[in-house]
């Protein structure tokens, strides 16, 4: 088995609240077990142009309750190319990396993965607030852009109000509709559009008519931003058109993803952080670190990113090639269930305040 000395940890992709607690978690818990650590600043293009330091365990104090990431973020082109892996090898060579714990979304486990298959072991966690990542029950940073959402749609509430409104605000979330769903059913929201459920805007505009009817003077309609990019805009107009009720758009953007993480964020990528340094110090690697039923579990990153194409209907033709026939239809169940627990979400919401 490796003998790990120093092994490196990276943020990389769409900060998420957390992410500084994962980091925190992942120095602490290498340090307890004897092993350095070397923060690698700005993901994968710091690993390339070796902007790297040692992290010492007071370098991690006081950062557990802030959101962003102190080690930075950054967008990496190079890094996808054959010449940029090599330029990351050899940093990881001249700064003694055994290995590597990467956090972040679904392009910085395929980074990791192309690490690991170069001989630089890496473990992934999942860190985005987007809880698009397919092998997990939920992502870092999820609770609190949903706790973030809340906030602002009981702050908008109070105008709709007092003057008789309509607001539609338009959520993050990629193409994963998680977000606006959840922080539909938690605010009493009228209707929500999300990607993956069919929706009827003409039954929407009725509920609305009838709402005022019986004399409700506020409404608040979220929708998802991975309907479309100009779907809120325009469902706000013609809300406004087929009601009578003025109604005004909000995008909240990437408010969302900032702000200190909550104690559901802090537990999980404290957890998380900790249980990847274990499974990469006890010799596995090109995995993920997931949250299932409960209990945190590793998953193969290559596994985990098959399935999340197969999830969100975008399979190529070879993504399955590597898998048995069993591991497929195990791929096929886990996407329904995920489906169904959706889809049984939004029927709740529909039954008693969407």
């Amino acid at each position: 088995m490796k003998e790990f000395r120093k092994i490196g940890v990276l943020t990389s992709g769409g900060d998420a609240p957390g992410m500084n607690a994962a980091i925190r978690a992942v120095v602490r818990a290498a340090i307890s077990s004897g092993v350095e650590v070397m923060g690698i600043f700005k993901g994968y293009s710091g690993l390339i142009k070796g902007d790297i330091k040692p992290l010492a365990i007071r370098d991690v104090s006081n950062i557990i309750n802030k959101g962003g990431t102190f080690l930075y973020s950054d967008r990496c082109p190079e890094f996808k190319t054959e010449a940029g892996m090599q330029k990351a090898i050899e940093t990881c060579r001249a700064f003694g990396i055994d290995g590597i714990v990467a956090i972040g979304g679904d392009g910085t486990f395929r980074g990791a993965t192309d690490l690991t298959a170069h001989g630089i072991p890496c473990v992934g966690i999942p860190g985005t607030i987007d809880n698009d990542i397919s092998s997990t029950d939920v992502t870092i940073g999820f609770d609190t852009a949903m706790n973030t959402v809340i906030e602002l749609i009981d702050k908008l509430r109070d105008t709709c109000e007092s003057h008789a409104r309509c607001n539609v605000v338009e959520v993050m979330g990629r193409g994963a509709g998680d977000i606006a769903l959840n922080t539909a059913i938690a605010s009493g929201a009228t209707a929500v559009f999300i990607p993956e459920v069919p929706f009827n805007e003409e039954a929407v505009f009725e509920k609305i008519r009838m709402s005022r009817k019986l004399g409700k003077r506020n409404f608040i309609v979220i929708v998802s931003e991975g309907v479309g990019s100009d779907f809120a805009p325009a469902i706000a107009k013609k809300i406004q058109e087929n009601t009578g009720v003025e109604t005004k758009f909000a995008r909240f953007a990437h408010i969302v993803r900032g702000g200190s993480p909550t104690l559901r964020d802090r537990v999980l990528a404290t957890s998380m952080g900790a249980y990847a340094v274990d499974k990469l110090l006890a010799g596995e690697s090109n995995i993920v670190i997931c949250e299932r039923n409960g209990r945190i579990v590793a998953n193969d990153i290559n596994y985990a990113l098959i399935l999340d194409r197969m999830y969100k209907g975008k399979l190529q033709d070879g993504d399955l090639d590597g898998f048995d026939e069993a591991t497929v239809e195990r791929m096929r169940v886990e996407c329904q269930e995920r489906h169904a627990e959706l889809e049984l979400l939004y029927e709740v919401g529909r039954r008693t305040n969407l």
